[in-house]
């Protein structure tokens, strides 16, 4: 049986604070009828993405997109269709939105979507929503105090809210104790830390999450740590993505896009082999290999989530 092909826009409509998004309910009489998901609607056969959500938001919400930017693209399958979910994060918009269908929208903290039964298709988009556009690597940093002035000023001055405590020169008693340390920098900042670690790890240190290098991930058979934690992986191809959809990672790093110092000899896969790789990795991924700040534009573009760096966030402060 051949399957329907569906393209659907959907908006991940942020509010002004960057504390909420608003979702909306299905009828009931309709597919997943009941469920909450993130506004939109299929796309006629001439138009874009973007020119469809702008249709679909007026029609639904009465409201007018000024400015967005992509967030996602997710390929999901049903047993009757294969849909696509053109996701957009939209920054500003005109008016006040309501359901102009009759139906239900609410305004809801990003950290309680989860509490919201959402279609299986809208999953990704949850994690995109909750993670932020940057995602600092730490530094094989051996001295204690610069590696925490470094962590400091990527907190205080370049507000990152995702960090890596990558460390892997380090024995296990020093690596806790430093992952204690900048556990509770990050608590103080709003921020949140993943373990480059063993998972097991985490029963010593409650931080957020772990990030699994690319040997690690490639020999599990199933996800290491408890859903209410963020499991990240290094991945390099398309084997490597599939492990982790398989074994549940909310979000992944994508590299070499770029010739590194620290890896010379790998040839970097380039902006088109990593929006190929992208389209289809089912879950949020950020480009890592030589980026900038200055690069996370481009990256959302094809499809990131946003970039992942060790050099262009750990500096030292200045004097």
């Amino acid at each position: 049986m051949v399957k329907r092909r569906v393209h659907v826009a959907a908006a991940a409509i942020i509010s002004s604070d960057g504390q909420k998004a608003l979702i909306a309910r299905r009828p009931s009489n309709v597919d997943h009828g009941g469920l909450w998901e993130f506004p939109g609607g299929k796309l006629a056969p001439y138009e874009t993405g973007l020119e469809g959500l702008k249709r679909e938001l007026h029609e639904e919400l009465g409201v007018e997109i000024r400015r967005a930017q992509p967030l996602i693209r997710i390929h999901h399958e049903y047993p009757d269709k294969h849909i696509l979910l053109d996701v957009w994060q939209v920054h500003e918009f005109s008016g006040e939105p309501f359901g102009r269908e009759g139906q239900a929208v609410r305004w809801v903290p990003l950290d309680e979507l989860v509490n919201y039964p959402f279609p299986a298709a809208n999953l990704p988009i949850l994690q995109a929503v909750m993670l932020p556009t940057e995602y600092l690597i730490s530094a094989e940093e051996a001295d204690e105090d610069i590696f925490d002035a470094c962590l400091e000023r990527a907190l205080v001055e370049d507000r990152v809210r995702l960090v890596q405590l990558r460390a892997k020169n380090l024995d296990e008693a020093v690596y806790l104790a430093r992952a204690e340390r900048a556990l509770a920098r990050c608590r103080q900042h709003g921020a949140q830390l993943l373990l480059n670690a063993d998972p097991a790890l985490l029963e010593k240190v409650d931080a957020d999450g772990v990030h699994l290098t690319s040997e690690r991930l490639m020999s599990l058979e199933r996800r290491p740590i408890a859903e209410d934690k963020w499991l990240s992986a290094s991945t390099h191809d398309h084997r490597q993505l599939g492990q982790a959809a398989r074994i549940g990672c909310d979000f992944v790093t994508l590299s070499p896009l770029r010739t590194t110092p620290s890896h010379p000899e790998v040839a970097p896969m380039g902006w088109h082999d990593f929006q190929q790789l992208v389209e289809r990795a089912a879950m949020p991924v950020f480009a890592l290999g030589g980026m900038t700040r200055f690069d996370a534009n481009h990256a959302r573009a094809v499809g990131a989530q946003g970039i992942a760096s060790i050099r262009d966030f750990w500096k030292a402060p200045e004097a």
